[in-house]
């Protein structure tokens, strides 16, 4: 008799096609959506917005989705922390954005962007990344030229994200399967018995 017991497979899909094809088809769409709007600069901060959420729910659903429980707690981890250490500079710092409002400095919206993307290159790769980088990118970009940042407030947003992903994040290992045969002779039947178990 063969019996065969199976864990959980982990599988990360190999990306299809070359990654900077990826990342200029991105920036070839954007363009298109900002060329086609009346008011550019007002569709280049809606982007931006979706993005920085876009980006960090990403890295976040991979982690959901590959049943990556260890990536989860690194993710919750670097997320918070970047998420407070904004917040706690913002209001301690208070200083004034380019268009007169209160709590420019760092950008959250960077922040929380290069965290999503910055995790994804720390945990599973930077081939992974790439598009979530220039995503990223995009997204302090749009903050400056919308007047809600000045660059160091990007540069500074930027540089939390990076930090507490590389901090908080492990890299992930590929579970190694094994397999372990076994033979055991039963008296009663005067047979043997062929066991198979597979670990993934």
């Amino acid at each position: 008799m063969l019996n065969l017991q199976k864990s959980k497979a982990i599988i990360v899909a190999p990306i299809q096609g070359s990654i900077m094809k990826k990342a200029i088809l991105l920036l070839l769409f954007l363009q298109t959506l900002l060329s086609a709007q009346s008011t550019q600069i007002e569709t280049i901060e809606k982007i931006g917005d979706y993005m920085q959420i876009a980006i960090p729910l990403t890295a976040w659903a991979t982690t959901i989705a590959i049943d990556d429980t260890d990536g989860q707690i690194d993710f919750y981890k670097s997320f918070g922390a970047t998420l407070v250490t904004t917040q706690v500079l913002k209001y301690t710092i208070n200083e004034k954005r380019p268009y007169g409002g209160p709590y420019s400095f760092p950008s959250g919206h960077t922040s929380a962007s290069f965290q999503g993307a910055a995790f994804i290159h720390f945990r599973y790769g930077l081939k992974y990344a790439v598009v979530a980088y220039t995503a990223a990118t995009f997204v302090g970009y749009s903050r400056v030229v919308s007047n809600n940042h000045y660059t160091h407030d990007v540069v500074a947003g930027a540089a939390l994200g990076i930090a507490f992903a590389w901090l908080f994040t492990k890299p992930y290992k590929v579970k190694a399967m094994s397999i372990e045969p076994t033979v055991t002779y039963s008296n009663t039947n005067k047979t043997n018995l062929y066991t198979l178990h597979l670990t993934f």
